[in-house]
């Protein structure tokens, strides 16, 4: 039984090219589940410094995925250097 989930993850501002990150990612949701929409929010003002960052990229998107999956994309998201913050949250039916 497939999830609905939503992610945002934060690209490192610092990277010129985002779309070649992004589209990893989608990549990889598509392969173990489906995307339903990607929102590209675009460089936004940090909460807190990350990494001497103050500013990111943000990125939202909305999937349904199988509960196993998730966690090995979470995986993936902390091995992903260009990614300096990111959650994954499960949407009520």
């Amino acid at each position: 039984m497939l999830n609905k989930y939503e992610t945002v993850f934060i690209i490192d501002p610092k990277i010129e090219d985002k779309k070649p990150i992004i589209d990893k990612f989608v990549d990889l949701i598509n392969a173990n589940g489906k995307v339903e929409n990607v929102d590209e929010w675009g460089m936004r003002k940090l909460a807190y410094e990350i990494e001497d960052n103050t500013e990111g990229y943000y990125v939202l998107v909305n999937f349904e995925a199988d509960a196993k999956f998730v966690a090995e994309l979470e995986r993936i998201f902390r091995i992903t250097i260009e990614v300096i913050k990111f959650i994954v949250v499960r949407k009520e039916d």
